[in-house]
């Protein structure tokens, strides 16, 4: 069974369950995915339902920031929970030993001594991490954190 099959097929089980939020979020997720369906003018293959989940939850990792600026604990819950709905159709996530072992890995190819090629660098560690989820924000502070004298 595909990812796609498998989100509708979770989707009509928590309908049935009457589990509201999880059904809320994957309603949500398929309307992403006819969008993107629609946009690409061709069925999303899996890689593709992946790169789509990956936004999605970077969507709501960027409203949660917003959502605690602004006090409001209801909805940083309601985008985290999506979160976690979501994530459960990711692959694992790289852990930050992976992505720190990445860095070095990636510093070492390209020789890169400064912030100045941080996006050489940023590229590289995303194709070492391929498949394996990893949270781009922690990626590009690694790699800050690796060029940036002193440390």
């Amino acid at each position: 069974m595909g990812l796609k099959e498998q989100i509708l097929a979770d989707m009509t089980a928590a309908m049935k369950a009457k589990d509201s939020a999880r059904t809320s979020t994957l309603r949500m997720l398929k309307a992403a995915m006819v969008n993107r369906r629609i946009e690409k003018g061709v069925d999303l293959d899996d890689e593709e339902l992946t790169k789509l989940l990956r936004s999605q939850v970077k969507q709501r990792r960027d409203s949660i920031e917003q959502y605690r600026k602004g006090a409001r604990q209801d909805l940083v819950n309601k985008e985290t929970a999506e979160i976690v709905v979501l994530e459960s159709y990711l692959p694992q996530a790289a852990s930050p030993e992976e992505i720190e072992q990445a860095v070095r890995a990636a510093i070492t190819e390209t020789g890169a001594t400064s912030m100045k090629e941080m996006g050489g660098v940023m590229k590289t560690v995303m194709a070492h991490l391929a498949g394996k989820n990893p949270d781009g924000r922690a990626v590009s502070e690694a790699v800050k954190r690796k060029l940036t004298p002193g440390s």
